[in-house]
């Protein structure tokens, strides 16, 4: 019999890559070129918004948010990690992996708060045409805004303070990142009340994703009588359904993977897997809206076009 041993610890060691130094360098420059990608489409994109008054409309204001929260997210993530290739071992302190929790996990919330209030948005803009702009005012714009933030944000702070709360028996967290529940599997306390919260938080914003996707088909079902109805409902929709299923999948596998995933899987399997929803929805994100919807596209041609000189 050996007796548990309560550590009050201040730092937490990763996974790191098994890999050579060789091969870390290919990791490195591989992830710094993510990292530069999904900094350039997702900056493009918010300048071109900022910058063109054509745009200054409730819709791009709102996929504005969604690439700020892009940036959000990643810079939870990309400067720690591509440190921790090439450096040796890899820790974190307690504060510093509080702050990688919260950022990350919020962002992932913030995203289907957002993609809920485009929802919304297209729903009033193409089933209530005449009232679009009576309801969609500055300040609905600003009351929208403010909820896809402070919402995600609060959830998160909650769950950060039910995990810090608990008493620890290790410090080693089995991925290349933070994650709260990875710091609650080493409680020697009860997990039952963090373990209720989270549930509900994780039905909440599964519930964002429903709303979604009934407001689609009601959208779609008012726009069969007629064909222009038709082509704006798949013009505006289409980047945002795909944007919806790329976050839900996403999460719920990174979800479903930390809490019930088996210890079997090769490590860069379990690297892969983790690393998916950190990497697929801040790029694909505003490059799924930059080419598929006609307006934004030729605004960021056109703002590119005037800002490069031969």
């Amino acid at each position: 019999y050996q007796p548990l041993i309560t550590l009050n610890t201040s730092v937490f060691s990763l996974s790191g890559i098994s890999a050579t130094w060789e091969n870390r360098y290919i990791f490195f420059c591989i992830t710094f070129l993510c990292y530069t990608l999904i900094l350039s489409v997702n900056l493009t994109l918010i300048v071109t918004v900022v910058l063109r008054r054509t745009l200054h409309e409730p819709m791009y204001i709102f996929l504005c948010n969604l690439c700020v929260n892009c940036l959000y997210g990643s810079t939870g993530f990309y400067p720690k990690f591509l440190a921790d290739l090439l450096s040796e071992p890899h820790v974190i302190s307690y504060a510093g992996c509080i702050i990688q929790v919260l950022v990350i996990y919020s962002s992932v919330l913030c995203d289907f708060s957002i993609l809920t209030v485009m929802a919304y948005d297209r729903f009033v803009a193409i089933c209530r045409p005449l009232e679009y702009y009576t309801v969609m005012t500055k300040k609905t714009v600003t009351k929208l805004i403010m909820f896809s933030w402070i919402a995600p944000v609060s959830c998160m702070s909650f769950l950060v303070v039910f995990s810090s709360a608990l008493t620890l028996c290790g410090s080693k967290i089995e991925k290349l990142y933070c994650e709260n529940w990875a710091i609650v599997r080493l409680s020697c306390s009860s997990k039952t009340a963090y373990n209720v919260f989270a549930y509900m938080v994780i039905l909440t914003y599964m519930g964002h994703a429903f709303f979604i996707l009934f407001t689609y088909m009601k959208l779609f079902k008012s726009s069969i009588r007629s064909i222009e109805d038709r082509k704006k409902v798949m013009q505006t929709c289409t980047p945002h359904l795909v944007s919806l299923v790329n976050v839900t999948v996403a999460f719920l596998f990174d979800t479903m993977y930390s809490r019930y995933g088996s210890r079997d899987f090769p490590q860069g399997l379990r690297h892969f897997m983790a690393l998916e929803f950190l990497v697929v929805p801040p790029l694909f994100n505003p490059l799924i809206y930059g080419l598929k919807l006609r307006k934004v596209r030729n605004e960021v041609l056109r703002f590119m076009r005037s800002n490069v000189k031969f």
